[in-house]
Parts: structure tokens; C-alpha cells; sequence
């Protein structure tokens, strides 16, 4: 089931339950914001393949995240701050590029992980995410907390690890929680020994 979505090819990748705050100031992008404020509707974050954030549009990464605003504020003219929740997967299928340089999509849904849990031999993984968390706070890591869903854990380390982007993109394109965990875990072990 194919929609049109606009895309914001960022430096990042968003997890789905994720959060992410963003601060806006080029055009085509307040443009998008104001619009999907004024409709409720959402828009899709992809990390950039090639490019750069500002200036000529970046070609993204075919898959990405579809994110809701949940808040903003516009502390000066120009610049608008806002928060968005992250909810699932898409492929991008088709893009073109409007006049004013905002890119739209044609996207097709990634159908969500299943709820799986935790192998025993994978705890370690909970147990750092846990002292993240805990260190952290619930600003970040707004509950309700999922310690025992591998795809849950697996997306909040991802997120929060010091990967590189192409790590992370490919952690987002996978569809198996299990072996997400199984990297992850193993990234940890390393940076640990």
C-alpha cells in the first residue's frame, strides 16, 4: 500500500518508538513542518546516502522512518523546535523533488517486528541499556520501557550507541530483533574488553 510522504534526509537515523528533536530553519523544511502541524499529518526522516543537509537536496537511504510531531515551539522568527515520535519502517519506492527543493516520497510500509524476547545469552544488552536509562532519564526514554522486547531494546541501543551511520541504517533495514540484539551485544563486549 503505496502513499506519498515528505522526506527529510538528515545525518541520523531514527528507531521507531523513538524520539527525536529537531531544530528547523531552511525553508523547504519549515514549509513541511507548518504543514504537517496544521494537518496532523506525518513526515519521513531517512539518513543521507549522498549529500549534504542544507542546500541541494541529499539522496537518502531507501529506507527510513515515518515521525509525528508531538511538539514545537518557535523561540525566534525563522527557526521552529520541534519533537517528533518515530513509528514505523518504510521503503522508498520513487521520489521526485518539488520546486522549493523538499523531496516527496512514494512509500511502501516495512511491516513491524513482532515482539520477541530477550535470549538469556543477550542480557547483557538489557542490563546496559537499563544503566543508560537510568543515567539518562525518562526525558530521553520516555516510558513505557520494553526491557523484555528484543526489537525494543535492540532500537533504544541503536540509537544511543556510538555507531556509524551505515552501521545504523543497516541495524534499521534488518527484519530479525534477534540477531539486531546478537550485533549489538557484540559491539558492547568489544567496547567493555
Amino acid at each position: 500500500m503505496s502513499t506519498t510522504l515528505p522526506l527529510f534526509p538528515l545525518n541520523t537515523v531514527v528507531f521507531p518508538g523513538g524520539r527525536l528533536p529537531l531544530r528547523i530553519f531552511e525553508q523547504r523544511y519549515l514549509d513541511m513542518v507548518k504543514q504537517a502541524i496544521a494537518d496532523n499529518t506525518p513526515f519521513g526522516i531517512c539518513a543521507i546516502r549522498e549529500g549534504d543537509e542544507v542546500g541541494t537536496p541529499a539522496v537518502p537511504y531507501s529506507v527510513g522512518t515515518r515521525v509525528q510531531i508531538t511538539e514545537w515551539d518557535m523561540p525566534q522568527t525563522g527557526i521552529l523546535h520541534i519533537d517528533t515520535q518515530a513509528q514505523e519502517r518504510f521503503v522508498i519506492r520513487t521520489t521526485h523533488t518539488e520546486p522549493n527543493g523538499l523531496l516527496i516520497g512514494t512509500v511502501e510500509p516495512v511491516s513491524a517486528e513482532p515482539a520477541t524476547a530477550v535470549p538469556d545469552e543477550l542480557e547483557l544488552a538489557v542490563e546496559v541499556l537499563r544503566h543508560i536509562i537510568h543515567e539518562y532519564g525518562d526525558a530521553h526514554f520516555p516510558a513505557p520501557h520494553a526491557f523484555d522486547n528484543a526489537a525494543w531494546v535492540g532500537y533504544r541501543l541503536s540509537e544511543v550507541l556510538p555507531l556509524k551511520l551505515s552501521i545504523k541504517q543497516n541495524l534499521l533495514e534488518m527484519n530479525d530483533s534477534v540477531t539486531r540484539l546478537r550485533i549489538l551485544a557484540e559491539f558492547i563486549k568489544k567496547q567493555i574488553n
